[in-house]
């Protein structure tokens, strides 16, 4: 088998929440070792779960992706189960230290000095309150790469607030544009979308440094503004703006560059919204051509023969009445019936999968999407795969969800070389453990 592409590196992982273990995970996958050092004297929150010790009111009232247990029961080490964290940190090594100590900075100056990346994503000033800076880490290792993805950048009026990704959605107005037209901002779900592109990007930026290192034997300090970035997602609308002078609105599921119908409809479900087992299709017709398919499919029904629908701009102007006439059809029919029947005539229609039922989509099964993986207390199961296949360098799991301070041993005695007296003393300050202290409810 081929080297893994990114075999060789090692980056030093002090992120938290989503957007940078988000990223430093592709770059597990993709081969790096990823080291994550852990305070065992400071919960982080948001990322091994809500609490180190939750109470069981607390899993019963969350949300599922953000506090939930195994069989939502209370575990022993339950910080190793936290379903944001375990779908984040596999192919990872997790060791523990004590940051905020002059004996606990010194070990990280130890692991920068044989490493190549050090990657965070803190709210600006928690690395300055530690004494990390780019500076410092390039005394310790002239050829460090350090990615760092703050909210809103080091610099401007709001380079110092505090922000998770659906703040960062409200400050760039996204959370105006993805609603719907007759519902206010507020009624908007909580999304994360930034978090994904911001590590998708921070991933990218790693490898395209590591490429410029290659090269010139650089080390440089790279830096992500996440809203900044995330305004990809609707660049339309700052185009819209700049050039016209026009600030666009919430649509619902339309189509932005006017093309229609174009929605998600309901389907024949076992169940309601309040049960959260109810079903939808989405559909997209882009031409006129399309839509003729379409009437066909659906067996050319009187109602859309109508000559006012012949024509884009005429189903731009009727197409809540054409949406009314959609969804009697389709709520009397099964999500994926509906899809193999126009997907069929050549019109884009798929359904709207709530989580639990993508892992019965034969797409996502042919891909190997889900991968089994054994996990030391949380046995076995299920999780979204790697998001790569390369016919040469296969990407599998080499790590499940890591435990905490799983990779004590190796990262001190192999990476660092401490002695075994130096371990011990280490140990005895409490910077080694395998748990959160006591103290941390």
């Amino acid at each position: 088998m081929n080297p893994k592409p990114l075999e060789g590196i090692r980056v030093v992982d002090l992120c938290v929440v989503w957007a940078g273990p988000f990223a430093t995970m592709l770059l597990g996958d993709l081969g790096a070792e990823v080291i994550k050092p852990e305070n065992p004297h400071v919960w982080q929150p948001m990322t091994r779960g809500a609490m180190a010790r939750p109470p069981k009111i607390l899993l019963d009232r969350s949300i599922a992706w953000a506090g939930a247990l195994p069989d939502n029961e209370l575990t022993p080490r339950p910080w190793d189960h936290s379903p944001t964290f375990v779908s984040l940190y596999r192919n990872k090594r997790s060791f523990t230290v004590d940051l905020r100590r002059p004996d606990g900075m010194d070990i990280l100056r130890r692991l920068v000095a044989v490493s190549d990346v050090v990657y965070e994503n803190n709210a600006t000033g928690t690395m300055e309150k530690l004494g990390i800076t780019y500076d410092s880490l390039r005394e310790a290792n002239p050829r460090i790469i350090m990615v760092r993805v703050p909210a809103y950048g080091s610099t401007g009026p709001y380079y110092n607030a505090r922000a998770l990704g659906v703040h960062l959605e409200a400050v760039m107005g996204h959370t105006l544009l993805r609603g719907y037209d007759d519902a206010d901002p507020s009624a908007n779900t909580a999304i994360y979308s930034g978090d994904y592109l911001a590590g998708a990007q921070g991933a990218f930026a790693v490898m395209t440094a590591l490429w410029h290192r290659d090269r010139t034997g650089e080390g440089q300090l790279i830096e992500i503004g996440q809203a900044e970035n995330a305004a990809a997602m609707f660049t339309q609308a700052i185009m819209d703006y700049s050039l016209n002078r026009n600030v666009q609105s919430a649509i619902g599921n339309r189509d932005v560059n006017g093309r229609f119908p174009c929605g998600v409809y309901p389907a024949k479900s076992p169940g309601t919204s309040e049960t959260m087992d109810d079903h939808w299709v989405s559909i997209h017709v882009e031409t006129d051509e399309q839509w003729r398919a379409f009437a066909a499919a659906i067996g050319s029904p009187a109602w859309a023969a109508d000559p006012r629908f012949a024509t884009n701009d005429g189903r731009a102007e009727h197409f809540r009445e054409i949406d009314a006439h959609i969804a009697d059809f389709t709520r009397e029919r099964e999500d994926y019936d509906v899809m193999h029947l126009l997907q069929a005539a050549g019109v884009a229609c798929a359904p709207v999968l709530e989580a639990s039922r993508m892992f019965d989509d034969p797409h996502l099964r042919a891909r190997d999407f889900f991968k089994r993986q054994t996990q030391q207390t949380a046995g076995t199961h299920e999780y979204v795969g790697p998001l790569f296949k390369f016919g040469e360098t296969p990407i599998e799991f080499y790590q499940p969800p890591v435990m905490f301070g799983e990779h004590n041993d190796y990262v001190y005695r192999e990476v660092l070389k401490v002695s075994d007296q130096e371990f011990e003393s280490l140990r005895a300050a409490g910077h080694i453990a395998t748990e959160y202290d006591p103290s941390i409810p």
